[in-house]
């Protein structure tokens, strides 16, 4: 673990702390429902099962708010709003306005980050659930048994517990990694000095969020990822997102493998790769690993517990209900969906399964996920090759943004939307890159969570000028071949002589 890594290590029990109490002898709360863990997941359990009448015992270890807020969702939104003000400012020429070179003053940056996270923080404090009525207890959780946790110097004996513990940064044992600095997601947010040249292992999202924002603020970056960057997107639309951030001065290295990291005699780090095209060397001022997440179920004493899991998180069935059929898992532990919005959905399900004795099930048909770059990527339901894989009969329908209105005159014509249905137009997915793809998505979230057909999305009626006009023109595009075919002119023409 590097220096900075240390820094923010997340204080935990300890098991000397354990021992050295009698547990048998600390007190014993009842509750109906103990939630472990304050992020989002475990937030939503808490505030929903408290509110509707349920007695609540919320134990976090670390910061309310969890991952999203402290170190993920909100401070990597706020360092690309920061970006993209930059970048306006480059760009401005393209409307008649003089363009200008930004200056970025690091501390300011930070500040703006971290107030950002200030300003939402209230609305996942202790205090606020605790004037909700639940108990909250920061301290991390250790299971005695089946039904009882110890938690600081309390014991808690629940009819239910929900696991909602989220996951890590993944850092992979690579050769010389431990001999230097290194950034994770989880403390480059505390960072308030000029980085010159980043390197960035890992092209997901995570690291290509990041690596646009450093880019767009001042930085040299240099992006290296093992297999294919955004590779679980649709490569038709995530080409679109690398050709941009190219065209911006982003480097990459894909299909990088037997990677190694060395201190330069100047102090910088030195970054080694093989790929197709023979040996790679990226020299920097500092590293980025965003090489993925790790379920957090270690010193949770799962097995006194009689929870089956592993190092991917906790096994769970379509309740979310794991092997001992008391305690529930949501969020990052239970996968298979690493996003914020997917604890929430989640937690709803839970909710309904412990309080109202309903068997809900998970329905992951319709899961969408927006990649926050510029252009950004999103995504719902089947991709062309999932569909294709799964034997259906597709047609897949495109359409470009420079065909938009509204696109030409923000002077972002750049991507598309591809639409995958039936051949009877029933919806089975979509992707989108674009501006504002995460906003354009979610009328096929819709669309593919009830079931419906193109022709609803081609009957409705859109405002002129605007981006979601998109939506409609493709959707109308499914009937085009039949609406101007010869059958169709032939007919026009025999009705027009009544």
């Amino acid at each position: 673990m590097s220096q900075l890594e240390k820094s923010v290590s997340a204080p935990s029990l300890s098991k000397k702390e354990v021992s050295a109490a009698d547990a048998s002898e600390l007190p014993m709360l009842h509750v109906d429902i103990c939630v472990i863990g304050a992020g989002s997941g475990g937030l939503s359990v808490a505030a929903g099962a408290s509110q509707m009448g349920a007695t609540v015992v919320l134990v976090e270890k670390s910061e309310m708010g969890g991952d999203c807020l402290n170190t993920g969702c909100v401070p990597s939104k706020a360092m690309l709003a920061a970006g993209h003000a930059a970048q306006s400012m480059r760009d401005a020429g393209l409307f008649g306005v003089q363009s200008q070179q930004p200056e970025v003053d690091w501390q300011q940056l930070h500040d703006h980050v971290h107030g950002v996270i200030a300003a939402i923080a209230p609305n996942d404090s202790q205090q606020r659930f605790e004037a909700m009525g639940v108990t909250v207890i920061r301290a991390a959780g250790r299971f005695e048994d089946e039904r009882t946790l110890l938690a600081g110097n309390q014991r808690i004996r629940a009819r239910y517990f929900v696991l909602a513990t989220g996951s890590s940064a993944f850092v992979p044992p690579i050769p010389g990694l431990d001999t230097i600095d290194y950034f994770t997601n989880e403390n480059i947010f505390s960072n308030n000095a000029p980085v010159d040249h980043l390197i960035v292992i890992g092209g997901g999202p995570i690291g290509m969020e990041l690596a646009q924002a450093h880019l767009r603020l001042g930085a040299q970056v240099t992006v290296m990822e093992m297999a294919r960057l955004l590779m679980k997107d649709d490569p038709e639309l995530s080409k679109v997102v690398v050709d941009r951030l190219a065209a911006e001065g982003m480097v990459f290295h894909e299909g990088g493998r037997d990677l190694s990291f060395e201190q330069t005699a100047d102090g910088k780090i030195a970054v080694h790769c093989q790929t197709d095209a023979g040996s790679q060397c990226a020299i920097g001022s500092h590293v980025l690993i965003a090489t993925g997440r790790r379920a957090n179920v270690n010193g949770l004493n799962l097995e006194a517990a009689g929870v089956q899991y592993s190092a991917k998180g906790v096994d769970v069935d379509a309740r979310l209900r794991s092997s001992n059929k008391r305690i529930f898992a949501i969020g990052d532990v239970a996968g298979p969906y690493q996003f914020t919005h997917m604890a929430a959905y989640q937690a709803g399900i839970v909710i309904r399964n412990m309080l109202f004795k309903l068997p809900a099930k998970v329905d992951y048909s319709a899961v969408p996920w927006v990649t926050y770059t510029d252009p950004e990527l999103a995504h719902v339901g089947l991709t062309e090759a999932d569909a294709i894989k799964a034997g259906r009969e597709i047609r897949v329908l495109r359409w470009q943004f420079e065909e938009n209105d509204r696109a030409q005159a923000e002077r972002r014509t750049e991507g598309m939307i591809k639409v995958i249905t039936t051949t009877k137009g029933l919806i089975l997915g979509a992707s989108i890159v674009g501006l504002h793809a995460g906003e354009l998505i979610q009328l096929w979230v819709l669309a593919i969570s009830q079931k419906l057909k193109i022709g609803a999305m081609a009957g409705m009626i859109a405002p002129y000028p605007t981006l979601a006009e998109a939506n409609k023109r493709i959707a109308g595009s499914f009937y085009t071949e039949k609406l101007f075919s010869k059958t169709t002119r032939c007919l026009v023409r025999f009705l027009m002589r009544f």
